[in-house]
């Protein structure tokens, strides 16, 4: 159970509810915004970097989708394992490509500049200071400094908010697979949604 009370829609502010469209309204689809709506005004801001972000973002899907699995595993966030977003699947995220996250490095399914976006996620999730000019200047052989920005933002949002929602352990909605408490991967359980 959820250690911090999910609210329903039906209790949001109705401003808050007003930034979701028909298909974000199902409760499984809310994520950590069924907590946040305890503090409207945040939630809000919440909702608008994110929407900043994937609106103005200039990233592939599939390299964001590969990021968020991976730093997902890191986190141990069980929602954000279970989910499979659209525009990534769109983007050519399938189970197959998800399974390469175990091992990215060896992948050969991976880009080099996905494998070089991966393992800046794995350092930052896990050793943030270890991040040096090398890793950095890696990055600079795929990307431009607006996309380092732009990654960065993704990927701190995702270790931040991701361990928000693992430590509030919000598990009521999802299947018995994603229960109790044993590591899990995103490579090794099935997907159970897919969202935006």
């Amino acid at each position: 159970m959820s250690r911090v009370a999910m609210l329903p829609v039906e209790q949001w502010e109705p401003s808050l509810v007003d930034l979701l469209d028909a298909r974000h309204k199902k409760s499984a689809e809310l994520g950590l915004m069924r907590i946040f709506a305890h503090r409207p005004e945040a939630a809000k801001a919440f909702a608008g970097f994110a929407a900043a972000s994937a609106s103005g973002g200039t990233l592939p899907a599939r390299l964001i989708e590969l990021v968020r699995l991976r730093i997902a595993f890191h986190n141990q966030c069980r929602t954000c394992m279970s989910v499979r977003y659209q525009a990534g699947v769109d983007d050519g995220v399938d189970e197959a490509l998800v399974c390469s996250l175990e091992k990215p490095a060896e992948a050969d399914a991976l880009t080099s500049a996905e494998k070089s976006a991966l393992q800046f996620a794995d350092r930052f999730a896990t050793d943030h200071l270890s991040i040096d000019d090398a890793t950095i200047d890696d990055l600079r052989k795929h990307f431009s400094e607006a996309e380092i920005v732009e990654l960065g933002m993704f990927v701190a949002s995702s270790v931040g908010f991701g361990r928000l929602a693992a430590v509030f352990n919000m598990l009521e909605d999802l299947p018995d697979e994603y229960q109790g408490d044993g590591r899990l991967a995103p490579w090794a359980v099935p997907p159970v949604r897919t969202g935006k």
